[in-house]
């Protein structure tokens, strides 16, 4: 076929959706709520486990060897460890990032006395006060504290409020969509990829296209703490392509451009056949595209594996300046992944003997070994 026209006001339009419907790990509910509308509205009947992860099926020619393609919704937040003394907040994160990040972070409180506004500060946040302290002073989540934009004189009067110990915190995104092809928000990983994947099934509907086997679209509600994709797989799912962000950064190969393929995360190798595919996916349909090894770094295909999964998995990912900070990413890098996200739903099932979670030796994979390519 053609090549996909992605829609790509259709993808910055998501995205801005999401960006702007707060979703840390454990207060995901509306940003499940928008994603069931969005795939009512392209047509896509979805089923949602208990807790809220979703998944939409793309018929194919034929249902199986299934695939999946993931990305999570959830993202990085914090939420009370304690309210102090002087009515203001101490908190720990949800997720892995660094408090110097959070640092100057305007933010929600999601309390049982309603959602109040404030910001996050270092316990030495005035140089008139504190001089060179303030940029001596240690980084780390102890070493910060929520100014909440009420009237609280003391711990009894934050109290009162409904604010208490276990709240969410949402961290304000503050996107920029600028004319350079540039995004800047935090929240970018995993979004993104969310809208990634919305912009690639919209165009497959969209342009009649039909996938060789069903294709189960999956948005997942707990990556962020480790969960991902653990409970949302249905048996018939051979090969799952998990979606998430690329680290640009000094002894790195992704890029801000194009698609970065991962071949292996901490938790080791992603499927040596899938993976290759996807990289050969990418050379026929000429995306711009390079190989990378993230070695302090997991996604939903770890959880998948973990939770006993007997799948084949891989890594796509656009490339993200400043993960799990002060994230940057180019619109062109979401509108190549999206072509490739199509190019495998296209493409042929090679190990048909997937079809199968148990089977004999007949039509088991090969890998070449001595001197087969001299």
């Amino acid at each position: 076929m053609a090549r996909p026209a992605i829609d790509l006001d259709y993808l910055k339009a998501r995205l801005a959706d999401l960006l702007n419907t707060p979703s840390p790990t454990g207060y995901t509910d509306e940003a499940v709520w928008l994603l069931c509308r969005e795939l009512q509205r392209l047509g896509l009947d979805y089923e949602m486990t208990r807790r809220g992860a979703l998944r939409a099926r793309l018929p194919g020619r034929t249902p199986k060897p299934a695939r999946a393609i993931v990305a999570h919704v959830d993202t990085l937040g914090a939420q009370v460890k304690q309210v102090k003394e002087n009515g203001r907040l101490e908190l720990v994160a949800i997720g892995h990032w660094s408090s110097r990040f959070a640092e100057g972070a305007r933010a929600t409180i999601f309390s049982e006395g309603g959602a109040y506004r404030g910001t996050i500060l270092p316990l030495k946040a005035s140089g008139h006060t504190f001089n060179e302290e303030v940029d001596t002073q240690p980084v780390n989540w102890s070493q910060v504290e929520l100014r909440i934009d009420a009237v609280t004189h003391g711990c009894e009067d934050t109290l009162a409020l409904g604010v208490d110990v276990g709240d969410i915190v949402a961290i304000d995104p503050q996107p920029e969509f600028i004319d350079t092809g540039f995004i800047v928000s935090r929240h970018l990983d995993d979004k993104a990829g969310v809208a990634t994947l919305l912009a690639a099934l919209e165009c497959m509907i969209r342009e009649d296209r039909t996938p060789k086997v069903d294709i189960w679209w999956l948005f997942t509600i707990a990556e962020e703490v480790g969960l991902g994709a653990s409970s949302v797989l249905i048996p018939d799912v051979a090969a799952m392509v998990t979606v998430d962000n690329g680290t640009t950064a000094l002894g790195q190969n992704s890029s801000e451009f194009g698609v970065t393929i991962a071949m292996a995360d901490q938790t080791g190798p992603f499927d040596w056949h899938l993976s290759r595919k996807l990289v050969q996916l990418a050379r026929d349909h000429e995306i711009p595209h390079q190989k990378d090894v993230f070695r302090y770094y997991r996604s939903d295909s770890a959880s998948a594996l973990e939770a006993g999964a007997d799948i084949r998995t891989a890594l796509v990912t656009f490339g993200i300046d400043a993960s799990h900070g002060y994230e940057r990413i180019h619109e062109s890098a979401l509108e190549d992944l999206s072509r490739l996200l199509i190019a495998y739903a296209e493409s042929d099932v090679e190990i048909s003997r997937d079809a199968k979670s148990l089977s004999g030796a007949k039509g088991f994979t090969h890998q070449p070994v001595g001197d087969e390519g001299d």
